[in-house]
């Protein structure tokens, strides 16, 4: 990545960030932040001091040996998240370096974290392909059921809630109906399965659309390339 990047830029942006979220949960009448997770894959190793120089705390990484390489390095200095397509055999790498996979979408794959997981769970979200699109993964909204029975019935994966990604757009609004589809899922999902899950958690929103993820209910947006000074710098949003 040839972009320049500081601990002072991505301040910087982190504030305007900050920013749009205040702004949204304003017009949404929203009182609960959500958190701000930073995608590392748009990082190299030795760029990742800027962000915790920066203050970052909460990371997401795509890829197995990315994880394993950048936190070999940084350790407890973030929390980390998987974020990106989780193979099956990959899980035994990434179930014990995170806190939270956003990215659940088979039984098998429940089944391998199981395996995987410690004694206390491991805790997931389960990606919803909310638009249809092919170029994603994530199971039909038709099947989420199948997949909180078959992590209840493991007895070590905890469901959290729910991830799914948007089509990219050069107008947010135009994406509205996936984070509200998602949220619907998820409310009239909750009240049945919290005797097992709590299901408080929703993972959406990037870079170019979190303020309406936010409006929509997001708990967790995901940004990147807009904290990076010459490859897609923030920008104030104003909802209009």
């Amino acid at each position: 990545m040839s972009a320049r990047v500081s601990a002072a830029g991505i301040r910087e942006r982190l504030e305007i960030v900050r920013e749009n979220i205040a702004r949204a949960m304003e017009r949404s009448g929203r009182r609960e932040w959500p958190r701000i997770l930073v995608a590392t894959k748009y990082y190299e190793p030795e760029q990742i001091q800027a962000l915790k120089e920066a203050g970052v705390g909460l990371v997401g990484e795509n890829r197995a040996q990315d994880l394993v390489q950048k936190q070999e390095l940084f350790g407890d200095a973030f929390e980390w998240h998987f974020i990106g397509h989780l193979q099956r055999r990959k899980a035994r790498i990434v179930v014990p370096r995170v806190t939270l996979i956003h990215s659940v979408d088979s039984v098998r794959l429940i089944e391998e974290i199981a395996r995987r997981a410690p004694e206390e769970g491991t805790d997931v979200l389960l990606q919803v392909n909310v638009s249809g699109e092919e170029s994603k993964y994530g199971v039909e909204p038709g099947e989420v059921e199948r997949l909180l029975e078959a992590a209840a019935a493991s007895g070590r994966v905890r469901v959290r809630g729910f991830m799914t990604l948007a089509p990219l757009v050069e107008e947010p609004e135009n994406v509205r109906y996936v984070f509200a589809q998602l949220r619907e899922i998820r409310d009239r999902l909750r009240g049945s399965w919290r005797p097992h899950f709590d299901l408080s958690e929703l993972s959406m929103g990037m870079s170019n659309d979190y303020p309406v993820a936010v409006e929509e209910g997001s708990t967790l947006v995901r940004v990147g390339r807009t904290l990076i000074e010459e490859d897609g710098s923030a920008r104030r949003q104003d909802g209009s």
